[in-house]
């Protein structure tokens, strides 16, 4: 069932979300939060049909905010509120409304939204392209538990990495995160099954200005805190994950995005069902918890920055100066030029002793 609401309110719309309840039958009881969509036309149609398709797992109540660009000076000083509500088997599991905003009232979008939120449920706010540099600053953004961004959307991921770092608050999330989780488990549980080795460098190999290879290789170095050293394929997304440890190495290597192939020094290849997910599926994952992601904050937090400088001081101190057998970077009184250098100061004071 879908109605169109020309130049409308927030309080017509409601009115109209309760007559369409009732005339299709379907209580609103069973909807366990508002899902905020702000993006684009360009974007919107894609955006909604993932919102939908997660919510056959978490029934919600979507709420499409479309700011539309007046083409004049006198058409920007206008304010008009459009709206289409969808119900039933247009609306997945639960409802949709789609604004379109017009004039002076895009400046004001969350007026507009807050009172169309369901009551005592969490809100949750996506941009799927164009996310503010400070989301829980935005306007709708304050008004979520939640706040969901893709800096893979986005035209510069690394410079929109560290804004995202610099800007951080407990709720923030992004779907370039979500993407490696299954890496992130498939990676956690090959560690587990050599407990007692020690990981000394980590490659991740992945396709250029992918944001998820960055975030995986900061989760790494975080969590293991040894040198990473970030290395370019033609992907698609993340290709290949080494890990070389005292017991040999440990290799996740996926080329097709499909398929991953495991290997542990020692033990038979496996084969890892490893695909890439879409954007329904990550939005649903997202949508499990709603509470601060911890994990998130602290790689986030660990930088860009810190990271390439750990792989610098590491291939410096590699023989040659190259990044091939790139280990915990030793401090410089115990690398081979650091011995030889307190050897030769040593003898040239013996030799100046010796003198007088």
């Amino acid at each position: 069932m879908k109605t169109d609401l020309t130049d409308t309110t927030a309080s017509k719309i409601n009115k109209a979300l309760v007559l369409g309840r009732r005339a299709i039958g379907t209580p609103a009881v069973g909807m366990v939060l508002t899902l905020v969509i702000v993006t684009d036309e360009e974007n919107a149609y894609d955006a909604l049909k993932a919102a939908n398709e997660a919510s056959r797992e978490h029934p919600s109540r979507t709420l499409v905010v479309i700011k539309r660009v007046s083409r004049s000076p006198r058409d920007r000083t206008k304010s008009r509120l459009d709206a289409e509500v969808r119900l039933g088997a247009e609306a997945g599991t639960g409802e949709t409304v789609v604004l379109r905003l017009y004039g002076e009232v895009t400046n004001h979008a969350q007026s507009v939204v807050l009172p169309l939120l369901l009551p005592d449920a969490p809100v949750v706010v996506w941009w799927p392209v164009n996310a503010p540099l400070d989301p829980a600053k935005d306007p709708l953004g304050s008004l979520a538990q939640r706040r969901v961004t893709d800096t893979y959307a986005s035209e510069a991921p690394v410079r929109e990495l560290n804004a995202r770092a610099d800007a951080y608050t407990p709720g923030d999330t992004d779907l370039s995160w979500t993407r490696i989780t299954p890496w992130r488990s498939m990676l956690a549980a090959a560690l587990d099954q050599v407990t007692t080795c020690d990981v000394d460098a980590v490659e991740v190999e992945g396709e250029e200005f992918n944001p998820s290879c960055e975030l995986l290789a900061m989760w790494l170095a975080d969590r293991l805190d040894v040198p990473v050293k970030r290395s370019l394929s033609s992907g698609p997304g993340l290709t290949a994950v080494r890990l070389d440890t005292s017991c040999g190495p440990i290799v996740l290597d996926r080329a097709d995005g499909t398929l991953a192939t495991l290997s542990i020094q020692g033990q038979p290849d496996r084969a890892v069902a490893l695909k890439r997910r879409d954007t329904a599926e990550l939005m649903a994952e997202e949508l499990r918890r709603l509470d601060p992601d911890d994990t998130y904050a602290s790689a986030l937090r660990y930088g860009l920055d810190r990271l390439n400088a750990t792989k610098d001081t590491a291939e410096a101190a590699a023989p040659g100066g190259t990044a091939t057998a790139v280990k915990t970077a030793p401090a410089a009184k115990d690398s081979p030029a650091g011995v030889a250098e307190k050897a030769l100061a040593k003898k040239a004071a013996a030799d100046r002793a010796a003198a007088e």
